[in-house]
């Protein structure tokens, strides 16, 4: 069973916990964490590139000339898409690059992301993450004890809307609860910065 030191936001060590081994302590699947992120990224997509077809481009539907005796070669539109300012044919048309992967291939991804933060050392269980005040500053200078200004990933919970005001200009720090926790922000984060108390939810909705 993975095992860790819980600190405070001084980085001091103020006991350990054992991390649910379901969650944290899972082997290495680079595979499913390619294909999760790769599907995540592909969702985030917008899709809103277009072109005009031959139906759309603005020009008359009369024939520029007759079909025969004329010399030139056979024209039956000004929006032909191998005449200039024609239509497109195989161009773009908004769309969604949406796609899903199965659930538990899903769930094992993350458990292993999560896992390998934890094997690397860059998984921080703090024991209280509340803040005086929901001021940017304080939660940069808790925050630079883990992160050292790199992206850091911070799980909260319920009651904790402080942090998550704190965060709104910290370019650098992504604040998500237990239940929005996914692969891509996981591998994207250099430090994962968990209080004591989310470790149970986490297990709860990840297990």
């Amino acid at each position: 069973m993975p095992t860790v030191d819980v600190v405070d936001l001084n980085r001091k060590k103020v006991g350990t916990v054992v991390l649910p081994p379901e969650v944290f302590g899972c082997g290495p699947h680079p595979s499913l964490v390619h294909e999760a992120v790769i599907m995540q990224r592909a969702c985030e997509r917008r899709g809103t590139a277009s072109t005009l077809r031959r139906g759309e481009v603005s020009g008359s539907g009369r024939k520029p000339w007759k079909q025969k005796h004329t010399g030139r070669a056979r024209a039956g539109s000004l929006r032909s898409p191998v005449w200039r300012h024609g239509g497109s044919v195989f161009g773009p048309k908004p769309r969604s690059y949406a796609y899903s992967m199965p659930r538990k291939k899903y769930r094992a991804a993350l458990q292993s992301a999560l896992s390998a933060k934890v094997a690397k050392g860059k998984l921080f269980v703090v024991s209280d993450l509340s803040l005086q005040q929901p001021k940017t500053k304080l939660l940069a200078q808790a925050l630079g004890q883990f992160s050292g200004g790199d992206h850091a990933l911070v799980i909260v919970g319920n009651g904790q809307s402080g942090v998550q005001q704190a965060a709104r200009n910290l370019a650098a720090v992504k604040i998500l609860s237990a239940d929005q926790l996914n692969v891509y922000d996981i591998v994207r984060a250099q430090v994962v910065v968990i209080p004591e108390r989310e470790l149970s939810r986490v297990k709860e909705v990840w297990s």
